[in-house]
C-alpha cells in the first residue's frame, strides 16, 4: 500500500472536502521516515480535519499499537487492524488510551456492535431485563436526555439538558450493576428524540456559544452521575439552521470527547430533507468526531431486502467513512423499514457478506420485552458468528 492516499483527488480543498488519509504502519522503518508526530498535525490541517488514521499488522507480525507516536495536537488517531486479522479476535476490540493521546483500535469493515435504545416507553424496563452476548461489544442507549424544561407546559432551556427517560429503573445503581456483570456494555444517553410531552422536541439554541456552554455543564454532570459512556444525537425537528446545528453539536462533542468526560458519540438520522441537511452538516463539519451513525431505517416506507441494502448503501455514501448500522424497530405501530420477520437479518447477512455492516441497533427494548426479546438474540447472534 502507498504509504499515504487521500479518498478522492485530485486534492481540493476550496470545496471544503472532508479527507481521510490512512497510512500503513508495515514497519517501524516506515514510522521513522514519514516522522508522525510531525506529520500527523500537518496531513491534519491539510485535511481540514483532525482525524489521522493508520492501519497496521498486515505485513509486519512485530509492530505494537505503543510502537506508533501519537501526536496530541489532533482529537484522535485511529488504527485500523487488516481485515484477515477479525479472525482472531474473540472479544470486541476496544479503544486504547496511550499516554500520548487516545487512540481508537477498530476494524475497517464489519463490526460486532450491537445498540440497543431503552427507557423512552416503559415506566418498569430494566437494563437488566435485555439479553447481553458476551460476544458482541453492547451499548445501551437511555432515551432521551432533552433541553426542556419538563413533561407539563415544556420549554427550552438552551443547552441545559434534563432526564426525560420515563423508566424509574434507569438508574446510576442499575447501570453499574449491569456493567459490573457485563464488561462488553457500555451506556450512552441520546439527545432530543422527536417529542416532549406532547409537544415536538425542537433544537432551538439561543446562541452557538451559550448552548454549547450549557450543554457542555449539564451532560457533564449527567454522565458523571450516571457513569455514562457516550452521547448520541437524535434531534428530529429544528428552530435553526444546519451551520448552527452543525456548529453546536459538533463543539459539543468535540470538548467532551477532549476532555474524555465521552469516549464515543453516535447521530440518529434518518430519510427527510430537513433532518439530513442538519446532519450532513454536522458530518461534513464534524464527521471525524463522530463514531457511529444510527440511520433509522425504519422511518422508510416497508421495504424488501433489496430496497434495504440500496438505502443502507445510499446512507454510506452521504456519511462516507462512518460506521454505519442496520436497524429496525420492534414497535408494532411501525411499518416501516424491514421487521424481525420481514428479512432484516437476510438483509444484514447480505451487508455482512459484502464487509459493510457497521452493527445493529434495535428500536427499542420497552417493545421488545413483550416479543421476549427475539431480535436483540438474533441480531447478536448474527454479529457474533
Amino acid at each position: 500500500m502507498f504509504p499515504c492516499t487521500q479518498q478522492n483527488t485530485p486534492l481540493d480543498r476550496s470545496a471544503n472536502k472532508k479527507w481521510s488519509f490512512r497510512c500503513c504502519s508495515s514497519s517501524l522503518l516506515f514510522s521513522k521516515l514519514f516522522s508522525p508526530l510531525m506529520d500527523q498535525s500537518k496531513l491534519a490541517a491539510l485535511a481540514n480535519s483532525n482525524l489521522f488514521r493508520e492501519y497496521i499488522g498486515a505485513e509486519s507480525n512485530n509492530v505494537r499499537f505503543t510502537d506508533v507516536p501519537v501526536s496530541s495536537d489532533i482529537l484522535s488517531v485511529r488504527i485500523e487492524l487488516h481485515p484477515f486479522l477479525a479472525q482472531i479476535f474473540v472479544q470486541p476490540v476496544v479503544p486504547l488510551n496511550l499516554d500520548c493521546g487516545l487512540v481508537v483500535v477498530g476494524l475497517s469493515a464489519n463490526s460486532k456492535l450491537f445498540r440497543e435504545y431503552i427507557g423512552a416507553m416503559s415506566s418498569s424496563i430494566k437494563l437488566s431485563d435485555v439479553p447481553v452476548s458476551s460476544n458482541v461489544e453492547f451499548h445501551f442507549i437511555i432515551a432521551f436526555a432533552i433541553d426542556y424544561t419538563g413533561l407539563e407546559n415544556p420549554s427550552p432551556t438552551n443547552g441545559k439538558f434534563n432526564a426525560f427517560w420515563a423508566s424509574s429503573h434507569v438508574t446510576p445503581e442499575e447501570i453499574a450493576s449491569v456493567k459490573a456483570k457485563h464488561s462488553n456494555v457500555k451506556v450512552a444517553v441520546s439527545l432530543g428524540g422527536d417529542s416532549v410531552g406532547s409537544k415536538k422536541a425542537f433544537f432551538e439554541p439561543k446562541s452557538i456559544d451559550s448552548w454549547v456552554q450549557n450543554a457542555i455543564s449539564s451532560l457533564t454532570s449527567m454522565v458523571k452521575q450516571y457513569n455514562l459512556d457516550g452521547i448520541d444525537i437524535d434531534y428530529e425537528h429544528f428552530k435553526s439552521d444546519p451551520h448552527t446545528f452543525a456548529e453546536c453539536v459538533g463543539r459539543l462533542i468535540t470538548t467532551l470527547k477532549k476532555s474524555r468526560t465521552i469516549s464515543f458519540a453516535s447521530i440518529a438520522p434518518y430519510d427527510d430533507g430537513e433532518v439530513q441537511s442538519h446532519y450532513l452538516a454536522l458530518w461534513k463539519k464534524h464527521g471525524h468526531a463522530i463514531d457511529h451513525v444510527n440511520f433509522q431505517f425504519y422511518a422508510y416506507e416497508r421495504s424488501s431486502v433489496s430496497q434495504f441494502v440500496k438505502h443502507f448503501d445510499e446512507q454510506v455514501s452521504n456519511y462516507g467513512g462512518g460506521q454505519i448500522l442496520a436497524s429496525f424497530s420492534t414497535d408494532g405501530e411501525s411499518e416501516g423499514g424491514l421487521g424481525p420477520d420481514d428479512g432484516i437479518f437476510e438483509a444484514c447477512r447480505e451487508l455482512k457478506d459484502k464487509e459493510k455492516l457497521g452493527g445493529i441497533f434495535i428500536w427499542c427494548a420497552d417493545n421488545s420485552k413483550k416479543h421476549g426479546f427475539e431480535g436483540e438474540k438474533k441480531s447478536q447472534h448474527l454479529l457474533a458468528a
